[in-house]
């Protein structure tokens, strides 16, 4: 608890404890690219640190989605155009 005091303690909003990072950098998803940029940056979240080796094989990821196998939530697939196929997520 004594971690999260401290990193609240000179922040103008800090009231008792901070839990995660204050910072607000909002994307405007203006183009396909930039939309598809960011779900592939999301699904392959939980690879580059190595909690798993494929996008798809994290449980609740819509990536699986994305390669036409039917994952465990409901979501809306996004139809990725044709310019884009090929894009692969880089660090």
């Amino acid at each position: 608890m004594n971690v999260f005091r401290c990193a609240g303690q000179n922040k103008g909003n800090y009231k008792d404890f901070q839990f995660w990072q204050q910072n607000n950098h909002p994307i405007e998803f203006f183009s396909p690219l930039v939309t598809f940029q960011k779900i592939d940056y999301i699904h392959y979240n939980p690879v580059v640190p190595g909690t798993v080796s494929e996008a798809d094989h994290y449980l609740l990821s819509s990536a699986s989605d994305y390669l036409g196998i039917k994952g465990v939530l409901d979501i809306e697939v996004l139809d990725r155009p044709m310019r884009l196929e090929g894009y692969v997520f880089s660090n």
